[in-house]
């Protein structure tokens, strides 16, 4: 089985590489599998002082896997969906993601997820799970604490798109950069991070996230059940068969 995601270390930064070109890196659950234990071993590797979550594609992340959800379901993919999030905002490491490129669904939770959060100008986010029959459940739970009340609801409700450069002003995004300086900001990122003693890192981020992590323990279980009883709704699979259809005609 060809691997999904990579995993490299140097110089004290782990670069974990999303790698799914045969579905735009949608959150099946090889990837969302490989990603958590990359996500572990990192946390356990006492060389690593901070994460790098990043695509090797020009799209980032697509969203849910919905040829999965059309078949198998998403009873496990909603739960990972979930588990990502709680491994990226408890992992004892500053998790930074590196935003290139479409960022669609779930792959929004990744992002809000991440301590820091790079993109380019070109990046384009969207929330499209109301189009399909769906709500945006679990990633609900690391996006709207980004977000203001109102651009959580323009966000949520519309499904409309919006660029790298809107992202940041919602405050999904850390901060927006020209295309061709994108690797050079997450360096000057990477740079001030490992600045820090690994301990100052690691009870610095408990303070940042406990009320984040203790609402995920709290309530992610039944935002995973509600996401999988939207997807295999019959309203929600013909709109995903609908969107599938339209993609391979």
């Amino acid at each position: 089985m060809t691997e999904l995601v990579h995993l490299g270390v140097e110089a004290g930064v782990a670069v974990i590489t999303l790698d799914s070109p045969h579905n735009k890196n949608a959150l099946s659950q090889q990837l969302t599998s490989e990603l958590l234990a990359h996500l572990q071993a990192a946390d356990a590797d006492d060389a690593v002082r901070v994460i790098v979550i990043r695509s090797a594609l020009d799209v980032f992340c697509s969203g849910a896997d919905l040829s999965e959800a059309t078949t198998v379901g998403m009873g496990v993919g909603a739960q990972r969906m979930v588990d990502v999030q709680r491994a990226i905002v408890a992992n004892s490491k500053p998790v930074v993601a590196r935003v290139a490129g479409p960022v669609r669904a779930g792959g929004i939770g990744m992002v809000a997820a991440a301590d820091i959060a790079v993109a380019g100008e070109s990046s384009t986010f969207a929330l499209t799970e109301v189009r399909l029959g769906l709500a945006a459940a679990t990633i609900s739970l690391t996006v709207i604490p980004r977000l203001t009340d109102r651009a959580a609801a323009l966000t949520f409700l519309t499904g409309d798109g919006f660029d790298g450069t809107e992202a940041a002003r919602l405050g999904l995004v850390t901060r927006t950069v020209p295309d061709e300086d994108l690797d050079a900001a997450l360096d000057a990122v990477l740079k001030s991070l490992l600045k820090g003693a690994p301990q100052g890192l690691r009870e610095t981020k408990k303070l940042l996230n406990r009320e984040l992590l203790a609402d995920i323990d709290a309530r992610g279980t039944d935002l995973a059940e509600l996401s999988a009883s939207l997807f295999g709704s019959p309203a929600a699979q013909e709109a995903m068969l609908a969107f599938l259809n339209r993609k391979k005609s």
